[in-house]
């Protein structure tokens, strides 16, 4: 693979496209997961995975100091899907 990425921004988009991807390929589980109160342990393997690829894209200065990743989860999979009717909102 290429050079790890070090610019902020460049490793905030390559989590937010993970993220997405996670979504989009996995909506009834999001569905599911939120509906039970259970969605990380439904998409436990998926995050995992994801998480994986981002840490071995992103250089690990960035890495120590920052979660985009776990960000990128909140904005993109759980905001987005506020609309799904849940005990947990």
């Amino acid at each position: 693979m290429g050079d790890l990425i070090k610019d902020c921004e460049v490793a905030m988009r390559l989590a937010r496209a993970i993220v997405s991807d996670i979504l989009l390929y996995n909506k009834e589980k999001v569905k599911e997961g939120l509906q039970n109160d259970n969605l990380f342990e439904l998409l436990n393997d998926e995050l995992e995975e994801g998480r994986d690829l981002f840490n071995k894209r992103v250089d690990r200065q960035i890495l120590e100091n920052s979660n985009y990743y776990d960000k990128a989860i909140v904005d993109v999979m759980i905001k987005r899907s506020g609309n799904i009717e849940s005990e947990i909102w």
